[in-house]
Parts: C-alpha cells; sequence; structure tokens
C-alpha cells in the first residue's frame, strides 16, 4: 500500500509504525482545530479536542479498515469527540459559557480599523455560534471542511437527503441570523 496516502498512512499506524501517526497529525491537526474553533469559538478548548482526536486514533487504530476515506473516519472520531466532551461537562456541571458576542462593544477602535471581509467573516462566526449544533455542524463541514453531503452522511451517520435537508434549513436560518447582527450592528454605529 502506498504510504504516502492517508489511508496508507493509517494502516502503517494500523500496522504498528506509529511514527506515521505524526504525518497524519501534520496534515489534519489545521483543518480540525478549524472545525472545531468554530464549533466551540474556544481555542483551548479546539487545542484540546486536536489533541484527543488523534489520541482516539492511537487508541483505536485496530478498527481502521480503510473502507472510506481516511478523512470522512477522522471526522467521525472528531464528531463523536465533540459531542463525549460536551456531554461529559454537562453531566459533572461543568458547562462551558458561549462566547457571548452581543457582549463585545463594537465602539472599540479595533472594531472598526477591520477590513470588511474581517468583519464579515466575524459576522458569519457569530451567526454559526447561534446556530444549533446539527446545524453548525453540517454547514461547517460543507462550506469549510469541503465534504459533500456523501460525505457528510457517512460522517454523522445519516442518509444523504437529510444532510441536504439539514444543509437548507442551516444555511436558511444562518441567513437569518446574519440579516439580524448586521441590523444590531447598523444600529450600535
Amino acid at each position: 500500500m502506498d504510504n504516502s496516502t492517508d489511508r496508507g498512512l493509517m494502516q502503517s499506524v494500523k500496522d504498528g509504525d506509529l511514527d506515521k501517526l505524526g504525518l497524519l497529525f501534520e496534515r489534519y491537526h489545521h483543518r480540525l482545530f478549524g472545525y472545531f474553533f468554530r464549533m466551540t469559538s474556544r481555542r483551548d478548548v479546539s487545542e484540546d479536542l486536536v489533541q484527543g482526536v488523534f489520541e482516539r486514533i492511537l487508541k483505536y487504530r485496530s478498527s481502521y479498515s480503510g473502507e472510506s476515506a481516511f478523512s470522512t473516519w477522522i471526522y467521525q472520531i472528531a464528531r463523536n469527540l465533540h459531542a463525549d466532551y460536551y456531554r461529559s461537562r454537562k453531566r459533572t456541571g461543568l458547562e462551558e459559557s458561549p462566547v457571548e458576542w452581543d457582549s463585545i462593544p463594537s465602539n472599540n477602535r479595533e472594531f472598526h480599523n477591520q477590513s470588511d471581509t474581517e468583519l464579515d467573516q466575524q459576522l458569519v462566526q457569530q451567526a454559526l455560534q447561534k446556530l444549533s449544533d446539527e446545524k453548525k455542524q453540517v454547514l461547517i463541514l460543507n462550506r469549510f471542511e469541503g465534504f459533500t453531503y456523501r460525505e457528510i452522511a457517512e460522517i454523522t451517520a445519516s442518509s444523504e437527503n437529510a444532510v441536504k435537508v439539514r444543509a437548507f434549513r442551516a444555511l436558511r436560518e444562518l441567513k437569518k441570523q446574519i440579516m439580524k447582527l448586521e441590523k444590531s450592528r447598523h444600529v450600535e454605529e
């Protein structure tokens, strides 16, 4: 098997060549961090979750079958880890408060010196945080991570049609949230 492909590298890890996990880490840690950061808006949590993904890969390497794309498999792990993390935080009473974007004053100098593109990106991120995890996840996987609806269906263990419906509804809700945030931003200016 070609050791340069993700599948080949993971097969090597499965066969005991644990050094190859470092190459997979190099290929995926930025993408995973982006995924987790868009889901949580927390750098510290995102870093911990990325580390957790690779710990789980190491722990469950024998379960890797190579039947689907490696990226699909790693994002299944990421999705499950994210859910487990927040479920355990709730159970122990350590629920984290989400970033309160509305409490960030819009009249500070730094805010007004940002480019329109940066402000638009902030607006999208703020709007994303107002969506349910299910809707946010579909949008992040499709629009930011580049997964197809079929791949997302595999990651989320649902049908492709269900993913398409979720994506449509999520986009519609995201647009509404962006419009609300834009209105409130213009009122504050």
